[in-house]
């Protein structure tokens, strides 16, 4: 009794069913890969910013401790 063409039919449904599922779970490890390289993107923004802000407050900071002892 051989394959008949109904279950190699199937079989081959079943087989690219698999590989469509397998295909879609790489896509969803990039798709992470992807998240999380942009959620690094905005905290490295973040950080850039905040150590602006308290970059130019120290050194007023220091200015100000700076013109204090000249004066």
């Amino acid at each position: 009794m051989g394959i008949t063409p109904a279950i190699a039919t199937m079989a081959r449904w079943a087989t690219g069913w698999l590989h469509a599922v397998r295909r879609r779970e790489d896509d969803e490890r990039g798709q992470g890969m992807v998240e999380y390289a942009l959620i690094l993107v905005l905290i490295t923004i973040v950080v850039i910013v905040i150590l602006q802000v308290v970059g130019q407050q120290t050194n007023n900071v220091f200015s100000n401790v700076a013109n204090g002892l000249n004066a």
